[in-house]
This record gives C-alpha cells, structure tokens and sequence, in this order.
C-alpha cells in the first residue's frame, strides 16, 4: 500500500466500528488527539467519543494516545479519559507509534494509528509498519502550512475515494477562526 494511503477512510473516530478493526486484524488503536478525539488545543471530550471509547474498551480493543503534542497539552486530556499517552512523538517518525505498540503489548500489524493528518499520522503510521485509520479533521485550521497540507491531503483522498467507488463528502469541516 502507498506511504499515504490509509488502510481505512471515516469521517469521525465515532464511525470506525468492530468489524472494521476485525477486518484489518486490528486489536489496539493508536489515538491522535487534535482533530481526531477532540478539537484542536481542546480538553472537553464529546460525550459520544466517551461512549466509542468505553465501548472499544469493552470490547477488548487495546487503547493509548500518541500525540506530537507537548505533555502540557497531551497530560491532562490523556488523564481525563483514563489512558495512557505519549507526547511529542515527532510523527511521522515511526518511533512515537512502536513505542505504543509495545505500550499496548501487541505486534505492529494488530495495531492501527488513528489521526486526522496524511502527512503525519498515516505517512508515520506506514514507516512503523502499523494499520492507518484517516479521519476527516474535526475543525479545519487557518495557518497556512496547514491549509497548504489539507489541499494536498484532498487530492490523495479524492483519489482514494475514486479508486474505491466512495462518494465525496457532502460536508466540510469548517474552519477555526
């Protein structure tokens, strides 16, 4: 599979379901935190992410937060929904993402990196040698290297679609202003 395609397209984290992660042979997840379970800089967590996340647990899907994200930024969300975290992983540089594989006690093709960006979390994601799960950003950012990223991700993911008879997104995220 190319450096910047994900294993698996979703609008929200919400969407992704069980048989999704059975059909990749996925048994831990690996959670972006900015435009992935939350909006960008936030603690407050969506009630409905709470509940995915409760149930994935249940479930016995294995769960941790990697984030390039400070500690200061990272600490005290991980701590409000009860998981484990590592911050500033330098994504995409693979090491962020094998150091929750073995947090998680699993081998790298049981886990799946979640996250919002092509660039870094599916592009590090496939370095580490772990499933990609792309989401669409929850809110879309104004600085201008990250609209510059966006409009190429919009390309990849066109083509992504295209290739799998998947419609377009009747819905942008809207910007953050």
């Amino acid at each position: 599979m190319p450096l910047f395609t994900p294993d698996l397209l979703k609008n929200r984290i919400t969407d992704i379901t069980l048989d999704d992660l059975r059909a990749l042979g996925v048994r831990g997840l690996l959670l972006d935190v900015d435009n992935t379970l939350t909006t960008h800089g936030s603690q407050k967590l969506d009630p409905a992410v709470q509940y995915w996340l409760e149930e994935m647990a249940a479930q016995g899907i294995a769960l941790t937060v990697v984030s390039n994200g400070l500690p200061k930024r990272v600490e005290p969300f991980a701590q409000k929904i009860g998981l484990r975290y590592i911050a500033f992983a330098c994504k995409p540089c693979p090491l962020g993402f094998w150091r929750g594989v073995h947090r998680l006690g699993l081998k790298r093709r049981e886990c799946a990196a979640v996250g919002d960006q092509i660039f870094t979390d599916i592009l590090g994601s496939r370095l580490a040698g772990v499933r990609s799960i792309q989401l669409m950003p929850i809110k879309l950012e104004q600085q201008p290297t990250l609209r510059f990223k966006r409009m190429l991700e919009r390309k990849i993911l066109r083509r992504y679609r295209r290739k799998r008879g998947m419609p377009e997104p009747e819905e942008r995220a809207k910007p953050i202003h």
